[in-house]
């Protein structure tokens, strides 16, 4: 007998947290952005040849690549990076420095 569309979506969502490139799944990420931001994206995105996903993924592990170099792993920063969480309270806080500022050079994909 045929599956139906809700049982072959059961089994794709049951799938999703155990593929992806590393089998170390994927997660779900679903956000309201700002329309500049959102046309920025789709644009960038078709300059690159790339999925809006696969951009987003790039920039994301870029930044915390660059963060993480600035810090000794070591420390006691370190530590508090992979252990607290960001809450709404601490957006601020944690968002002063941001953007960083760079070259040209350095804003490569």
């Amino acid at each position: 007998m045929a599956k139906t569309a809700a049982q072959r979506q059961a089994e794709y969502r049951a799938r999703r947290p155990h593929s992806g490139s590393d089998d170390n799944g994927q997660r779900r990420l679903n956000a309201w952005i700002d329309t500049r931001a959102f046309l920025a994206l789709a644009r960038v995105a078709r300059r690159y040849a790339v999925t809006k996903q696969e951009l987003i993924e790039k920039l994301i592990i870029a930044e915390e690549e660059r963060v993480l170099a600035a810090i000794d792993c070591d420390s006691a920063q370190w530590q508090e990076y992979f252990d607290s969480p960001l809450l709404r309270s601490n957006d601020e806080r944690q968002l002063r420095d941001y953007p960083p500022t760079t070259t040209k050079e350095q804003r490569q994909i």
